[in-house]
C-alpha cells in the first residue's frame, strides 16, 4: 500500500478530488483527507498571501490531500493529481508517495 500526500493550491482541491472520483476512487469508502495548511507555495496573486508569524515570511493557505491506495493505482491518481491541481505556474504544488509497511482497521474487536 501507498500513501499520497500531496500539496496543492485551495483552488484546486474540488477539481482534483472530482477526478479523482470520477476516475472510480473516493466512492464509497475511500481514506481520503483534506486538511487546509500554512505553506510557502508561490501564491497566485496577492491576495491568497499573507504574513505568517509562526514561520517569519509570507505563506499561503494550502491544501494537504492524503491518500491511500493499492501499489497498482499509485501512479494513476499521481498522474490525476498532478493534471487537475496546475494552475499555470511552474511549480503548483508537490506530491510525494509514502510505503506503508503495515494498516489496521480499528474495529469493536
Amino acid at each position: 500500500m501507498k500513501e499520497i500526500k500531496a500539496f496543492v493550491h485551495r483552488n484546486r482541491v474540488a477539481d482534483i478530488i472530482h477526478a479523482l472520483r470520477n476516475a472510480g476512487f473516493c466512492s464509497g469508502v475511500c481514506n481520503l483527507s483534506v486538511v487546509d495548511v500554512t505553506g510557502t507555495l508561490q501564491a497566485l496573486d496577492n491576495q491568497e498571501q499573507s504574513f505568517s508569524l509562526e514561520l517569519g515570511q509570507e505563506a499561503i493557505t494550502e491544501v494537504k490531500l492524503e491518500l491511500v491506495c493499492e501499489d497498482e493505482r499509485t501512479d494513476e491518481i499521481v498522474r490525476i493529481i498532478r493534471e487537475n491541481g496546475r494552475t499555470g505556474q511552474k511549480t503548483a504544488g508537490w506530491v510525494y508517495v509514502i510505503d506503508i509497511g503495515a494498516a489496521y482497521p480499528i474495529d469493536s474487536d
